[in-house]
């Protein structure tokens, strides 16, 4: 992959913007992450933005759209398509304990597994299509499909930006990094669910103590 994105870098800034979009779109519209992780566009824009060859706000706008836009499309073609569409799938390329594992994660979590599923690549491409056809609600599909596009998308652009000419690096430990990153953004809302529950009990804590 390190050679797929050193000739990335090397394309015309407005075709290089275009792949930052397309490239994590296809992800999961057409199961194209079985074979391409949608991150590899949007590291890609990250170092380009670092050049000063694209504006880092153009790539965060190309990289959230097409993770967004990729999945929901993902969500439609699973939904009227996706039986016949994992079918055909050679098992070389789409291992059966992916799709049983993906299974399992819409069952265990419903419309957070669109999260959970966004920062591991197994997941990242076949999630939207599964929760279509498991006819999980649309509405909670969107949900929490721009909740994980928007943070999935914004650090993996941030990383290419601060990686620079080290994008090697973090292109091949993107898998550990989204799992990181997952790992961070469930310990910031256990917090915020801990401080908010504390601070609704210290009131009436409050009313207790207080003599009759």
């Amino acid at each position: 992959m390190g050679r797929v994105l050193a000739g990335l870098l090397n394309l015309p800034p407005g075709l290089a913007l275009a792949l930052v979009f397309l490239l994590p779109a296809l992800e999961a519209s057409a199961f194209v992450g079985v074979l391409l992780p949608g991150e590899i566009g949007v590291i890609l824009g990250g170092v380009l933005a670092n050049q000063h060859k694209l504006a880092l706000t153009a790539v965060l706008i190309a990289a959230i759209g097409g993770a967004i836009i990729g999945d929901s499309i993902g969500y439609f073609v699973g939904k009227r398509y996706g039986e016949t569409l994992l079918s055909k799938i050679p098992n070389r390329i789409l291992k059966p304990e992916h799709v049983t594992r993906t299974e399992q994660t819409i069952r265990d979590f419903g419309g957070k597994a669109v999260f959970l599923g966004r920062f591991t690549a197994a997941l990242r491409a076949l999630v939207p299509g599964m929760a279509g056809m498991s006819r999980l609600h649309y509405g909670r599909f969107l949900a929490w499909n721009v909740a994980g596009g928007v943070v999935w998308a914004t650090a993996f652009v941030i990383l290419g930006y601060l990686a620079g000419s080290q994008y090697e690096r973090l292109e091949h430990y993107a898998n550990l990094i989204g799992l990181a990153l997952l790992v961070a953004v469930a310990a910031f809302f256990v917090v915020r669910y801990r401080r908010k529950k504390n601070a609704r009990g210290r009131p009436a804590r409050r009313a207790g103590s207080e003599p009759l």
